[in-house]
């Protein structure tokens, strides 16, 4: 399996998390890590989340699909190099 480690921001709904598991988990991921941080500023109510993820697929596959979600501003993958991991 190799890891893979992405930043999601987007805007906070309640729902917003349920729906990036949905796509992480149709898409043949599998979640190792996940950090969550609200942030509320002036009239904007955001979210950022930090998610470490393992497969054996392309993690562009993932990352197109995160950004077609309604709420989702913007999705980095934060280490091009990924880490290889054993089963």
């Amino acid at each position: 399996m190799i890891q893979h480690q992405l930043a999601i921001k987007a805007r906070f709904c309640p729902e917003i998390l349920e729906r990036i598991l949905r796509v992480i988990r149709h898409r043949g991921f599998q979640i190792c890590a996940l950090n969550m941080d609200h942030i509320t500023d002036n009239d904007n109510d955001n979210v950022n989340i930090e998610l470490t993820v393992s497969s054996q697929r392309p993690v562009n596959l993932l990352f197109s699909q995160l950004l077609k979600l309604v709420d989702v501003a913007g999705v980095e993958i934060k280490h091009k190099e990924s880490r290889l991991i054993s089963a």
